[in-house]
């Protein structure tokens, strides 16, 4: 029926619903993901390697007068791109703890446990092979877990997949955000200049304001969150990603209106329009403009400005900022050389952090924790269920990749970290498809 009343229009059957399409399936960001980051892997070890990596390498300067900020576009892209990706994070974070799995700690607290579980082994077990020495810093790469990696690999199952171990795994990758974003903050956070931080805290101080005083407008969030949070923070050492976490926590998180009113308002609103003369051309009349537009003023009045950013933001995250990034990180040269002593003590802690430390923590805390009965596995799930989980979490990928370039300053162990990043990824994703998917078959011949 609704089709028949909407005429399409030729752009809109070729282009626009085909774009659409693609963009909310749930598994074309990871797709898009894997094929950036093989693209870099491509370009690295073809005839063009050195021009992939130079131009990463071209300074790029923003400012005005003797105001300027030069950086490297690899320097770009991490500080100031992923800073957008930290952002959308932090919305998502947000948004769960106000309405969402976290908003309910009795549905939440095994998930989190089994993060938590799923961060330390993954730290020790890199130790365990790097105890010392500037390799030792990485501890905190095999930690991460790539939520829409992770979560593009799970839906290619279908809608065979347990909605309880959708959530499951959500609740999991949204609690090992929370641990990276503060091990970056507290770990890998240079020498800090305290009176850049000081004007941070004065921005962040008046974006809280605004939000108390009932301020609605993202561009007010924007210019206050960018040009004075973001800012202030990456001149004073500590990673500007966290100011795009602590500028999303402030986003007014509730409605100007209630449900029950939208409903009420639009009924009347709809009764207005269908009495209204209609003047029988392709324009409406002035009156009839004026009820659209009332329309449109409640519809955002209903919205939340943190669900109406998260939602605008998320394709651009999805299928801009992570590719590039991708792109821009992935890109390891592969040689003989780099196996003349054998693989790394580095490459080999990333491996074994990310598919066993992950697989170990998460399996562990969740048996210790049902076992003890101090939390109960939420039906539908098995323990099998949970090995697939437990190897999902181990693609580290784009946070992996990022908490390398904070760890190591050594070219070469950052080489050597991201190769084993790339290794376990991979190899986690196959793992978690396969465990996954005998598992669901499993459950179905009960």
């Amino acid at each position: 029926m609704r089709n028949k009343i909407l005429k399409k229009e030729p752009i809109d059957r070729w282009v626009v619903e085909p774009i659409k399409d693609f963009i909310n399936n749930s598994t074309t960001s990871g797709i898009v993901l894997f094929s950036s980051a093989m693209l870099a892997l491509i370009l690295a070890n073809s005839p063009l390697g050195e021009s992939y990596h130079h131009f990463w390498e071209t300074p790029f300067s923003i400012g005005f007068g003797d105001n300027v900020l030069t950086k490297t576009l690899h320097h770009w892209i991490n500080d100031g791109l992923m800073a957008v990706f930290f952002f959308v994070v932090g919305l998502e974070l947000k948004r769960e703890i106000v309405g969402g799995e976290l908003s309910q700690p009795k549905n939440a607290i095994l998930p989190i446990i089994a993060a938590i579980g799923g961060m330390v082994f993954p730290a020790v077990i890199y130790l365990a092979f790097n105890s010392s020495g500037e390799s030792s810093y990485g501890w905190g790469i095999p930690m991460a877990t790539d939520i829409a990696f992770a979560l593009g690999v799970l839906y290619l199952l279908g809608s065979r997949v347990p909605l309880q171990v959708k959530i499951f795994l959500t609740v999991l990758a949204i609690a090992d955000d929370i641990g990276a974003v503060l091990v970056i903050a507290f770990f890998y956070t240079s020498n800090i200049d305290f009176n850049s931080l000081l004007v941070g805290v004065i921005f962040m101080a008046v974006l809280i304001c605004g939000n108390i005083v009932g301020i609605r407008s993202t561009l007010f969030y924007g210019i206050i969150g960018i040009c004075g949070l973001w800012l202030a923070f990456l001149m004073s050492g500590v990673h500007a990603t966290i100011a795009a976490v602590l500028a999303a926590f402030t986003i007014p998180s509730n409605p100007k209106i209630t449900e029950k009113q939208f409903i009420f308002k639009l009924d009347s609103l709809y009764n207005e329009f269908k009495e209204t003369k209609p003047n029988d051309n392709p324009t409406v009349t002035s009156e009839q403009l004026h009820i659209l537009e009332e329309i449109r003023d409640y519809a955002k009045r209903a919205l939340t400005p943190l669900q109406r950013l998260e939602h605008g933001m998320h394709p651009i995250v999805a299928f801009i900022i992570m590719p590039i990034f991708a792109l821009c990180n992935a890109g390891v040269q592969i040689n003989a050389t780099m196996f003349e002593n054998g693989i790394s003590m580095v490459t080999l802690g990333v491996i074994f952090g990310l598919i066993f430390g992950k697989l170990i923590g998460i399996i562990g805390f969740t048996w210790l924790f049902t076992k003890m009965k101090w939390a109960k596995l939420p039906e539908d799930l098995n323990l099998l269920h949970i090995v697939g989980i437990g190897f999902l979490a181990s693609i580290g990928f784009t946070m992996s990749l990022f908490i390398t370039e904070l760890a190591f300053e050594d070219a070469q162990l950052i080489k050597e970290a991201k190769l084993g990043v790339l290794i376990a990824s991979i190899l986690a994703s196959f793992l978690g498809y396969f465990t996954m998917n005998y598992a669901i078959k499993r459950q179905n011949l009960k």
